[in-house]
């Protein structure tokens, strides 16, 4: 192992982990974002808004995040749309996790009892104080592991970003192996970057799904 190279590279790998974390960060709040208003639609099963977003979780979770790209930055030229790689990555991420998000707050809210629902009619709450004080407390306890998985899901899946030409940490992994053939080294930095982006998350949401079990269930 070339430590010499590793120190030398570092700053290269601390560029593009701030530029993988932006992608990452705004993809992930727009996907919580829209994922949320998707789980609504499906939940309360609004007329023909439930028929679009069923198509549209359908869509992205079964197509590959690249192939996704590629229509994006390839594509949307071909018609009169020009979009930066930085503005794609971001509506490729929030595309392919608004469906995965969608569908982790969907079973949240379907996991609440319906007799809470009955419970809290009887009682003269209305319907927004019903959703607001009892079905989306527990909904959102429920969904936390899910929502948790799909961010680190989400935060991995930036790894393809590379394919348009982004200088994320593949792109600056392979190019450094290509020009110095230092594959052990580049591979190995690559790996440190994303447990330090990764592993803190995964301990935050281990945190909050301890906090929200506690809260829901007790000890």
């Amino acid at each position: 192992m070339d430590w010499l190279f590793i120190e030398r590279n570092i700053p290269l790998y601390i560029e593009a982990t701030k530029l993988t974390l932006g992608i990452g960060a705004l993809g992930v709040v727009l996907s919580v974002m829209i994922g949320f208003l998707c789980s609504m639609v499906r939940y309360y099963r609004v007329p023909v808004l439930n028929r679009v977003v069923g198509i549209y979780i359908e869509l992205s979770r079964n197509t590959p995040l690249l192939i996704q790209l590629f229509f994006l930055y390839y594509g949307l030229p071909k018609i009169g749309i020009k979009l930066n790689a930085f503005v794609i990555a971001v509506i490729g991420l929030t595309f392919l996790g608004a469906s995965y998000m969608s569908e982790a707050f969907r079973g949240g809210l379907e996991a609440v009892n319906k007799i809470q629902e009955e419970s809290g009619l009887s009682i003269g709450l209305t319907k927004p104080q019903l959703m607001r004080y009892i079905i989306l407390p527990q909904a959102l306890a429920i969904a936390m592991p899910s929502v948790g998985a799909n961010v680190i899901f989400l935060l991995k899946e930036t790894s393809v970003f590379s394919a348009i030409a982004l200088a994320d940490l593949m792109f600056v992994a392979k190019d450094l192996i290509g020009m110095y053939y230092k594959t052990n080294e580049a591979l190995f930095m690559l790996v440190v970057a994303y447990l330090i982006i990764l592993l803190p998350i995964s301990v935050i949401f281990s945190v909050l799904e301890r906090k929200a079990r506690y809260a829901g269930f007790g000890n």
